[in-house]
């Protein structure tokens, strides 16, 4: 097989159109347009375009569809702007779809976004190369400052009331008098801390010391009472128990002088004739002396 020999200008030319078709496609892929997906081309026309650029994104509902193509103007006209956008193919537009030019973000971009797209069956639809209604969306920021306005205006109202409320505040005296209140409180605050201070410098050693006594004779009788034979003191103490038990037995019995003399009434009946026995002799011997005693200086007769 015989080899086929390029020459130089041939290879060239080529690589002149490899090159020219990878720029090509480089460029439109930085835009981001796919040339490999078929599109349709819609015209809007407009008074002010307010900052669109061609390759600003296309939207339905927040999704890109497409971008600006290219943007025409003839200001002998009155609507001098005519704005190219290109459509994914496979999207359909019903005559009654509107070409808006809305803020895209905060930063002032403008782009544009389809809308009244729903389909029914009944629809007619644009074609490619038609001239689309257009309309301008009202402004991300007059969005945010209609709905704004009126709580910025409650705001002010608040804000207006609260400065002349602190100025009557002010001028009633009432806050000289809170200040003053708060310098006096700050004052005995500083005095009490003070005395915090010095009792804890002075006192608290002491104290300290007392405690630390309390707790060293506490652990002193703490031994002593772990010294102590509890087993053998009850023991004793039971013992002791049962031998008062014994000796009140026996108190209330009669057995024994003790118990005879608690519970036997003939022995109380005895003791009190003897008694009474003992003070008649003692009167009596009051009374006549001499029938029990007799007393001489010269000796005793014999009777």
């Amino acid at each position: 097989m015989k080899k086929i020999k390029l020459s130089r200008e041939i290879r060239v030319g080529i690589m002149t159109i490899v090159a020219i078709f990878l720029l090509y496609f480089g460029l439109n892929f930085l835009k981001g347009i796919d040339i490999f997906t078929p599109i349709n081309y819609y015209y809007a026309v407009y008074n002010d375009i307010d900052g669109l650029v061609p390759s600003s994104p296309v939207f339905i509902k927040g999704y890109k569809v497409g971008q600006v193509e290219e943007i025409k103007y003839d200001f002998l006209k009155d609507s001098p702007f005519v704005v190219k956008i290109s459509v994914s193919k496979d999207i359909k537009l019903p005559k009654e779809s509107i070409v808006e030019l809305f803020d895209d973000g905060l930063m002032g971009g403008k782009a544009i976004q389809l809308v009244n797209v729903q389909q029914s069956q009944e629809d007619v639809f644009y074609q490619s190369g038609d001239t689309i209604k257009s309309q301008i969306g009202s402004g991300l920021m007059d969005q945010l400052a209609g709905d704004l306005m009126p709580k910025l205006d409650v705001v002010f109202e608040q804000t207006d009331s609260l400065i002349r409320s602190v100025r009557l505040l002010i001028d009633g005296g009432s806050v000289q008098k809170s200040l003053l209140a708060i310098e006096k409180t700050t004052s005995d605050l500083s005095e009490s801390s003070a005395a915090i201070k010095k009792i804890i410098k002075n006192d608290m050693p002491q104290l300290i010391n007392n405690v630390q006594d309390i707790t060293s004779d506490f652990k002193i009788v703490s031994s002593n009472i772990k010294n102590i034979d509890f087993a053998n003191t009850f023991q004793n103490l039971d013992v002791t128990i049962k031998d008062l038990k014994q000796i009140s037995g026996k108190l209330n019995s009669n057995e024994g002088t003790i118990g005879l003399l608690l519970n036997d009434k003939t022995l109380y009946v005895n003791l009190s004739n003897m008694s009474k026995s003992g003070d008649e002799l003692l009167v009596d011997l009051k009374k006549s002396p001499k029938r029990y005693v007799h007393f001489s200086l010269f000796g005793t007769k014999d009777k």
